[in-house]
């Protein structure tokens, strides 16, 4: 979805909770949408806007927009299963990837911001969609050549596979984009400000451009080809003067 088609969504669906004292939602959003809308979109008092994908620190989410009373830190359960479904697939004689499933489910005719995160676990996979198209997932049989079995599950019965990150400790002149990326990929900083230039990097979800774009703890940094990263903690200074950075690298 464009930029501004995103927003004026939004400002919609958050002015219509605001005037009906009701919930309202997006569909499925990508990281970098979830950032435009924490970056422009401030709900007035009386409403607040919550980010849900299903289960905690989930990549795609829905953005919810509900009456104050009703908001918490974290989402309720009580209208988590409402907005939100998790079908699990039991596949025999083969284990298809993300990008199997993902594939099969987008030329069955499925938009894709009716699905969320697609959660493998050997030949067990759990994905997330909107209510509305629950039942179609359910009568799906095949993901490319492997049969598979699909029913849908409470959220709360979402086995969550654990994300495996490696950590890496490197030092930098400066928190500058491209020597912050470099050190966490292993490239020259010549190299990897090439990569930027080039449109391959992201910081935080979002295309950077910008070598010498400023980053710090907890910023994610992804380059195409390479992976992805988070700047999980900065420590002291070199007798030289340099940054040490420490980073988890997901593999």
């Amino acid at each position: 979805m464009e930029e501004n088609e995103l927003l004026k969504r939004a400002e919609e669906l958050c002015r219509r909770s605001e005037r009906s004292g009701r919930m309202t939602a997006t569909a499925f959003l990508t990281p970098a949408e979830q950032m435009l809308l924490r970056e422009k979109i401030h709900p007035d008092r009386g409403t607040r806007m919550c980010f849900f994908g299903g289960y905690e620190d989930s990549e795609r989410s829905i953005a919810v927009f509900l009456p104050e009373e009703d908001a918490e830190e974290e989402a309720p359960k009580e209208w988590g299963a409402g907005l939100i479904r998790a079908v699990r697939f039991k596949a025999y004689f083969g284990e298809p990837g993300h990008r199997d499933y993902l594939g099969a489910l987008l030329a069955s005719g499925i938009v894709r911001d009716r699905l969320g995160d697609i959660l493998i676990d050997g030949d067990e996979t759990t994905v997330f969609c909107l209510p509305g198209i629950c039942g179609h997932l359910l009568t799906v049989e095949r993901i490319g050549r492997v049969s598979v079995k699909a029913e849908e599950i409470p959220l709360d019965k979402v086995t969550i596979p654990k994300r495996e990150y490696r950590k890496k400790s490197f030092s930098v002149m400066s928190m500058r984009l491209d020597a912050v990326a470099a050190g966490m990929f292993n490239l020259s900083r010549t190299a990897c400000a090439k990569q930027i230039t080039e449109g391959n990097v992201s910081l935080n979800y979002r295309v950077c451009m910008k070598t010498d774009a400023a980053v710090g703890e907890g910023d994610v940094i992804s380059l195409r080809g390479k992976g992805k990263g988070m700047i999980s903690g900065l420590g002291g200074n070199s007798r030289k003067g340099r940054q040490f950075v420490e980073a988890e690298i997901l593999l």
